[in-house]
């Protein structure tokens, strides 16, 4: 082999070498990006006072205390309705015991 094949291959290993680099280089770039947006993902997820679970606990809070005041609200409802058959009840039965 001569001195002129060998230097050309060097030279085309050596831009393989720099190809490799460089894709290495994309790699690691693409890879602190991804980092990154991993570590804003964890952070609009796990945030102790903004994030998902955060939100999450929020709004099952609110939904306990929508379905407490729905049965509270219920029962009056029922009390009232029967409060209001009984006093009809009581009308009716006092006309028609009195006669009209």
């Amino acid at each position: 082999m001569d001195d002129t094949t060998m230097v050309a291959e060097i030279l085309d290993l050596n831009r393989s070498v720099e190809k490799v680099a460089d894709s290495l280089e994309v790699v690691k770039i693409g890879q602190e990006g991804m980092a990154s947006d991993i570590s804003k993902i964890k952070e609009a997820v796990y945030d102790p006072d903004q994030g998902i679970y955060a939100r999450i606990k929020l709004l099952e809070a609110q939904i306990n205390e929508l379905k407490s005041w729905k049965s509270s609200q219920s029962k009056l409802a029922w009390i009232m309705v029967t409060s209001l058959f009984g006093l009809a009840l009581t009308t009716l039965w006092a006309n028609f015991l009195t006669g009209g």
